[in-house]
């Protein structure tokens, strides 16, 4: 998969997470929180209330007319899980390739204490 895709995919996830938690929020509220720019937050939003992952309603009481209550929809939720899925895998794959390149450094370190310790004699 593109990284592109992938930060898309993770910026979903992320607002998605957010707004599982707290539906009444602005967008730039939104923004500050979770650290990607207002018109991104903006742009992405959009895109998933297209898709029917989310839904926004303003809030006619409410002072701050540039807040609005997002709702998971069902579609949402199943969206959410997706991605939380393919997160997963990609973090965990990241993780095992860490492993492995830890483990040689590790053993290059010990192979370059033992030359030292022979060369130092």
């Amino acid at each position: 998969m593109k990284k592109k895709q992938l930060d898309s995919q993770e910026n979903d996830l992320e607002i998605l997470r957010y707004l599982e938690n707290r539906q009444e929020v602005s967008q730039r509220e939104l923004s500050k929180n979770i650290g990607i720019s207002l018109g991104k937050i903006n742009y992405i939003l959009k895109a998933l209330i297209d898709k029917g992952v989310v839904k926004a309603r303003n809030f006619k009481n409410n002072k701050n007319k540039r807040a609005y209550a997002y709702y998971l929809t069902k579609e949402g939720i199943i969206e959410k899980s997706r991605l939380t899925v393919n997160f997963f895998s990609k973090k965990s794959h990241e993780y095992d390739n860490l492993k492995v390149e830890l483990q040689r450094l590790k053993k290059e370190i010990e192979d370059d204490k033992q030359r030292l310790s022979k060369n130092g004699d």
